[in-house]
């Protein structure tokens, strides 16, 4: 398939950006850090997502949503990251989702609807120390009763303190599963932390907390599928996020250079800056294109689906670091000051790059992949 959007995508795209740019541009960002959020991102905004059907793309037709694809929500995702939006969309309306329609049954009825009508934050509690490593889940989910008993602890948990429902990944007798754990549910705890871009993400301890036999997601035992449908999504999402930060921060970079004078010149004029320009443009091009093309195999269900997906994390977690570090030299001793945006988008750059593998873990993946 090319590497474009279609006349719809198109039209998407056409409808997100300007929207997202107005009500939600890096002024709203700074306005939530400033005033010290609890929340992590605005309700309000939320709304006005859901009064576009934005929480609800990726979740199927017969459950209230879109049912579109990976495409969509890049779009959505490409335009969060331009203008360092805070948002839920990317582990409730894309990671979350993956999860519950990959598995159908109980849990997909209940919390898909409530996904695609804006009821529902979820959160993915899948990590449980300062690297992501899915491979090493000790959480451990054992049985009690009619249901199971929840021990462990996760961290880097986006929205986990205001999160109406987590999805958990624990360790049962014969393999990995999946539980959805509710806000409510006796045992978990919270401890929401700022991160580098102002962000909030929680340490959760689950402490003996009992949920019956229709929390698990999927079949017990069997969550290994349904997490790779999960980590994928994400990965990918993420991975559309921060094209659209390196977008963001090079933009920036590019008009600054057209406006700032120096030895009586346009700095843009000097050969070294466009030589260096140039380069991060071919970058963010080919890590554009990359994503874009593991979002085509995961909305074709394609076996090579996982491989894109870790060149795609890796490739635009690089082309990213590159424009921001690109942005803040760019722009010389201002670009260290919290007056410019630049820096906000180098936080957001680092945020990002370790949600869900970074850099080295997925060309680690690659490698492995590829039988090295």
């Amino acid at each position: 398939m090319p590497l474009y959007h279609n006349d719809d995508q198109a039209m998407l795209k056409d409808s997100v950006a300007p929207f997202v740019a107005e009500q939600a541009p890096v002024s709203h960002l700074r306005k939530l850090r400033d005033s010290a959020d609890a929340t992590g991102f605005s309700r309000d905004l939320w709304a006005q997502f859901t009064e576009m059907g934005l929480p609800g793309m990726l979740v199927p037709e017969a459950h209230g949503g879109l049912g579109m694809g990976h495409m969509e929500a890049g779009i959505v995702l490409e335009e969060i990251g331009r203008n360092l939006t805070p948002s839920p969309f990317l582990s409730t309306g894309v990671g979350a989702v993956a999860a519950l329609a990959k598995a159908g049954g109980t849990q997909a009825g209940r919390w898909l609807p409530a996904i695609a009508s804006g009821e529902a934050i979820v959160a993915l509690a899948i990590d449980e120390g300062a690297k992501h490593r899915p491979d090493r889940i000790a959480t451990t989910a054992t049985r009690a009763g009619n249901g199971f008993r929840l021990d462990g602890k996760k961290s880097f948990v986006l929205h986990g303190h205001v999160a109406d429902m987590s999805i958990v990944a624990a360790k049962t007798d014969g393999g990995i599963t999946l539980f959805a754990v509710p806000k409510d549910a006796k045992g978990v705890t919270a401890d929401p932390r700022r991160l580098v871009d102002s962000s909030l993400a929680s340490h959760v301890t689950l402490d003996g907390v009992e949920v019956d036999a229709d929390a698990v997601i999927g079949e017990v035992d069997a969550g290994g599928e349904i997490l790779d449908a999960l980590l994928a999504a994400t990965r990918t999402g993420a991975a559309a996020e921060m094209v659209g930060v390196g977008q963001g921060a090079m933009d920036m970079t590019v008009n600054y250079l057209k406006e700032r004078k120096q030895f009586g010149k346009l700095i843009g004029e000097f050969q070294g800056l466009q030589h260096r320009a140039a380069h991060l443009y071919g970058e963010m091009e080919v890590a554009r294109a990359t994503v874009m093309k593991a979002q085509q195999l995961l909305d074709e269900g394609s076996e090579g689906a996982k491989l894109m997906v870790s060149v795609a994390k890796a490739k635009a977690g690089r082309a990213a670091n590159l424009a921001v570090r690109e942005g803040v030299q760019m722009h010389g001793g201002i670009g260290m000051t919290d007056e410019y945006d630049i820096g906000l988008y180098m936080k957001r750059d680092r945020a990002l790059a370790e949600y869900m593998g970074d850099v080295h873990y997925h060309i680690d993946q690659v490698a492995r992949m590829n039988g090295y």
